[in-house]
């Protein structure tokens, strides 16, 4: 490494070969800073391959990020550098009734969006602490607020994301780490598709733009803020869900997500 990029802030990425995550580590390269990007398909190289063309370093690394074998081989590439700014970011969807789901898909959703991400965090954000510096973005959802039937074990991720996210950054506030949730609504990505989410008015209804919305989200963590609600209309959805009664909640998302209705 040479001395102008071991001066460079670092920035992790994961879920980074697509939607909101590839757009993120755009804005990360924008900003001067070398990445290590992961995700668990070989579109991550594709990625790497166009953010180096920004002029900052990209280490690619194709990994299981359900999995604490597959985090810690994404650490290891760090090879001991320091992480400035960690984006929390991959995550699946799975659409369909609960009973309904092969339980190995649903147990995928929980790794990936929980079990990864929380020890990913908590490998880089011990080290923050130690050095007394870093920034750290989860994405959340305003998913997170409503009862998601026929997405119940992905809300319920999202839900679990929201609360952690402001409980650690309240633990860490004297710290010199910051800690930002970024909360977007349905965002045109791949995740719909992967969900087996395209048979419903979910699937099927315009969504925002994950470049608006990454760089929301970068714009909290670089300013420090707690949270980041994407556009107008899901902070009023937000607003909404935090009076709402959870079962008309759940209603809602009901005519939203049952499958076979799109």
């Amino acid at each position: 490494m040479s001395a102008a990029e071991a001066s460079r802030p670092l920035a992790l990425v994961t879920g980074a070969s697509t939607g909101i995550g590839r757009e993120l580590a755009r804005l990360c390269a924008a900003e001067g800073m070398d990445l290590l990007i992961a995700a668990d398909e070989p579109a991550v190289e594709e990625a790497a391959a166009e953010l180096r063309r920004s002029g900052v370093r990209v280490d690619a690394v194709e990994t299981d990020l359900s999995t604490t074998a597959g985090v810690d081989a994404l650490l290891a590439r760090l090879d001991g550098r320091p992480v400035d700014c960690l984006f929390a970011n991959a995550g699946r969807v799975l659409g369909k009734g609960f009973l309904d789901q092969e339980f190995d898909a649903a147990r995928h959703v929980l790794d990936t969006n929980l079990t990864g991400t929380l020890y990913l965090i908590h490998r880089v954000g011990g080290d923050m602490r130690r050095r007394g510096e870093g920034r750290i973005l989860i994405t959340g959802s305003i998913a997170g607020f409503v009862p998601g039937a026929f997405m119940a074990v992905y809300n319920g991720t999202k839900a679990f994301l929201n609360s952690f996210a402001f409980a650690l950054r309240n633990e860490l506030k004297d710290t010199g780490v910051t800690v930002s949730c970024l909360m977007p609504g349905a965002t045109d990505t791949e995740v719909f598709a992967r969900g087996d989410m395209l048979d419903t008015p979910m699937g099927q209804a315009p969504k925002d733009d994950p470049a608006d919305v990454a760089r929301v989200g970068f714009e909290a963590l670089m300013q420090g803020k707690g949270d980041a609600v994407s556009g107008w209309k899901n902070k009023v959805a937000s607003a909404l869900a935090n009076v709402t009664p959870a079962a008309v909640l759940a209603e809602q998302n009901r005519k939203l997500a049952e499958p076979g209705h799109g």
